[in-house]
């Protein structure tokens, strides 16, 4: 069941069935050049470091922030194909962990997708009203990463040379 977990801390947990092989989901989504595809919260994301996804990939990702967009740096910080990936950013302001995973499930996989956001110093007063917030921001995400794994949409991507599968 998608949503927020724990009382004060802006961490939101879904899983989502999808027809994609493990090996094609976890690609998918372990290059985070695809955020902006299916996170509406997302508005770009660019590699700035590595050569595709995996350890040493780091990448820009630029949010609809409160007043103005805000760029984070995520840096892959755990990397196991085709299981899991964790990135992580970090600003003067706020710490944001998000870590996927996926497994078999049926003809197709089952993705795990765990964000957490804290804010920092004397900030994180304010993390009980970054979690009621999070939480909507999660769902439409999580709506977005259905939608992506649909073969509509993975023909759409395909047709655009955003991403593709031999």
């Amino acid at each position: 069941m998608p949503g927020v977990v724990g009382r004060g801390v802006a961490r939101y947990r879904t899983a989502v069935r999808s027809p994609w092989s493990p090996d094609r989901a976890f690609a998918y989504l372990a290059d985070l050049g695809n955020f902006a595809e299916w996170d509406p919260g997302v508005t770009r994301s660019e590699q700035v470091a590595g050569a595709g996804p995996g350890p040493d990939a780091a990448y820009a990702v630029t949010v609809a922030g409160v007043g103005r967009p805000l760029t984070l740096r995520y840096e892959t910080v755990a990397y196991d194909p085709p299981r899991r990936i964790e990135v992580r950013a970090e600003s003067r302001f706020l710490v944001s962990v998000d870590v996927v995973t996926v497994e078999a499930s049926g003809d197709g996989s089952l993705v795990t997708y765990d964000a957490d956001l804290q804010l920092r110093g004397v900030l994180r007063i304010g993390d009980p009203l970054l979690a009621l917030g999070f939480g909507r921001i999660g769902d439409r995400a999580a709506a977005g990463l259905r939608d992506a794994r649909s073969e509509e949409h993975t023909s759409e991507l395909q047709s655009r040379g955003l991403i593709s599968y031999a």
